[in-house]
């Protein structure tokens, strides 16, 4: 069988559609792959501008740690020195008086119970 013109325009046609329809879809493809790369530069440009911040910013807080660390050691050797000296002052002063320091010591004990004894009763009456 012979093709005829009219089946030959209809080949022709269609082939020139598909042809059309595959330019289309090569089209849409370069354009979907250039605008991923042009998303995925732009990522990259944002990663590498926000590093160096988020760097200083991690390097500050390491700052700030290392300070507030050094705050405490050193808050707590004061206190350790604080207590050191009243202890030693205490001592120094139970062995140059020891009645005055038993009588302290007892008014504070006494005082404190009163206290405990006041507490207690306010507590139950509510």
């Amino acid at each position: 069988m012979s093709a005829t013109p009219i089946n030959q325009s209809i080949d022709t046609i269609a082939d020139k559609a598909t042809e059309s329809v595959e330019h289309g879809l090569t089209a849409a493809h370069d354009a979907t792959n250039g605008a991923l790369n042009m998303l995925a530069d732009k990522v990259l440009e944002i990663r590498n501008q926000a590093a160096p911040m988020l760097d200083k910013t991690n390097g500050l807080a390491k700052d700030y740690l290392n300070q507030g660390l050094e705050s405490l050691r050193n808050a707590s050797h004061l206190m350790t020195d604080a207590a050191i000296n009243a202890r030693n002052g205490a001592t120094g002063y139970v062995k140059d008086e020891p009645l005055k320091a038993l009588l302290i010591a007892a008014a504070t004990g006494a005082a404190l119970m009163a206290l405990v004894n006041l507490i207690s009763h306010n507590h139950g009456k509510h």
